[in-house]
This record gives C-alpha cells, structure tokens and sequence, in this order.
C-alpha cells in the first residue's frame, strides 16, 4: 500500500511539474502597423449528427460565444486554422465555425475555401480584406495521389491535407504564401510522409525566393524529426514555449506542437505568444492560438 501511494505521489508530482513547465500567459502585445500578425489556431471539428455531448451541435452552441471572442483578442492579419469542419456522415456544405466567424467579423475574408466538390474547405486562412488581397490559392493531400481531392493518406486513413494562399499586402506591396497544415495525430509514419510531402512542395516556391509562412498543428515539438524535416527546408520556426494542446482541460503536459515558420522576406519581432486562456468562462476548443508579429519586405 506504502508503495502504491509513493508511486501514486510521484505521478501527481511529475505531472503538476510538467504542466507548470509548459503553462504561463504571456500579455499579447498590441498589433502596430508595420508588423503582419500571423496566427494558427485548431478549433476542433463539430459533429453535426450529434445533438449533445463533447464537440456536439449542442456544444457548439456553448462555444462559439467564447471562439469568437477568442478571434477578436488574437487580432491577426492572418490566421489559418485547422478542424474546422462540421462533420456529417452525411454529404453536406455545412461549416458552422467558418459562417460563425465571418458573420461577426465582417472585416475578414476567407482563402483557402471554395465548393466542397472541388475545393477541401476545412482550413481556410481568414485575413483582413482591406489590408490584404489574395492572388492565389490551392491544396494537396497527404497521400500516394496527392492532387486527388479527399484521398486517403498514406496508410489508409482518414484524409488530411494542406491548404495554402498567397497574398498581397495593399501597402507595402510585399507578396508572401502561406502553407496551412494539419497531420494525423496518430500515425507518426504518416506524419513523416507529409511533412516530406510539404518540404517537397514548397521547395520551388522557396528557389524562386518567395516568402513563406508554414503554419499549423504538426503534431511535433521543436526537435521532432517532423519539424525537423521541414526546418532541412530552410524554414525558421518561431521558438514556441510550452503547451500549445491542453486535452480541452487547460491541462498543459507537453510543449507546443502547433507551430509558425517562415522563410524569405519576414522578420520575427518579439517572442511568439501563445493565449492560454478561457474566453466567458469557458474553453474555445481544446488548443490555445499561437501567434507570431513579423515584419515582411517586398
């Protein structure tokens, strides 16, 4: 028995430990006009043929007050997002998240979306229209026939992808692309082949001496061979601190896997911030937004 409560006192400890490790709420300093504000941000998906429960349409309902609060204190120029998708086994064009946010942020516009037939709307980048002007957009998925809308990835499961965007900022005329991802949480080959898959795809932009922001939940810590591949790239990743996924509980384990990297033409100013924070009382979704300021040269 004395053992079992040692070993169960050294788990709280190493636990309560790690977690004060990666927690921490640094103030987010207010957006100036020279820098671009890029964020990342995944919302989790809805699922639409459930009325209650976690992640529900009911829950939902509960959450989108404190999400779009949580969209209006992270004031990006910028901000890809992944999981945003209302889930049916159904066929359906439904994005709740997506017509929530637009709605009551008339100042944004969406890229990275388009007919669901023909265009995977589930990571859209929503920038600020007045400032920005996209001048092209596109995706591939993580799989053996990449350029094949909803394929299966690599072994089999279910699909995931990268959408991307290119923009013009209106004033200083800079033109940059961003390269939203999401790989699967659960298949580390399966995150190694996409991640060798985007390193592969951005690297023209990148001879071409573009400027590039790679964005989103990778699923890897600074360090991770799936980071690691992309950085081989040339890519600068943000130096990230503590937890970015908090298991919907503001429980912070581990270091950040949600990430923003850049290569060209932009230049990190400041730390990156990372909101650790409840919005009306209440948990948004089930990872904290990270966000970086840059300054981007044509």
């Amino acid at each position: 028995m004395k053992a079992f409560l040692l070993l169960v006192t050294v788990l709280v400890t190493m636990v309560g430990c790690q977690t004060f490790r990666n927690s921490g709420n640094m103030p987010l300093p207010v957006a100036q006009p020279d820098t671009l504000r890029i964020a990342t941000y995944n919302v989790h998906y809805i699922i639409l043929d459930q009325e209650t429960g976690p992640w529900s349409v009911g829950d939902w309902d509960r959450r989108k007050g404190p999400m779009d609060l949580a969209f209006k204190a992270i004031d990006a120029d910028i901000i890809g997002f992944q999981e945003m998708e209302s889930f049916s086994f159904r066929t359906n064009q439904v994005n709740l998240t997506l017509d929530w946010l637009i709605d009551n942020n008339p100042d944004y516009s969406a890229a990275a979306v388009g007919n669901p037939s023909d265009f995977p709307s589930t990571q859209p980048i929503l920038y600020r229209a007045d400032r920005l002007k996209m001048l092209d957009q596109g995706w591939f998925f993580f799989s053996e026939t990449p350029d094949v809308i909803y394929s299966r990835t690599f072994n089999g499961s279910f699909p995931a992808f990268t959408s991307w965007a290119q923009f013009e900022d209106k004033d200083s005329g800079a033109i940059f692309r961003v390269v939203n991802i999401h790989t699967d949480f659960a298949s580390r080959s399966n995150r190694i082949q996409s991640v060798e898959l985007v390193a592969e795809r951005i690297a023209p932009w990148i001879d071409a001496g573009e400027t590039l922001f790679v964005i989103g939940d990778l699923n890897g810590r600074l360090g991770d061979r799936v980071v690691n591949i992309l950085a081989a790239t040339g890519l600068e990743f943000a130096p990230v601190r503590g937890s970015t996924f908090h298991l919907n509980r503001g429980i912070n384990l581990f270091g950040a896997i949600d990430h923003i990297a850049t290569v060209g033409n932009a230049e990190l100013v400041g730390d990156p911030i990372v909101l650790r924070e409840k919005f009306d009382g209440e948990w948004p979704t089930d990872h904290y937004p990270v966000i970086a300021d840059y300054i981007v040269t044509p």
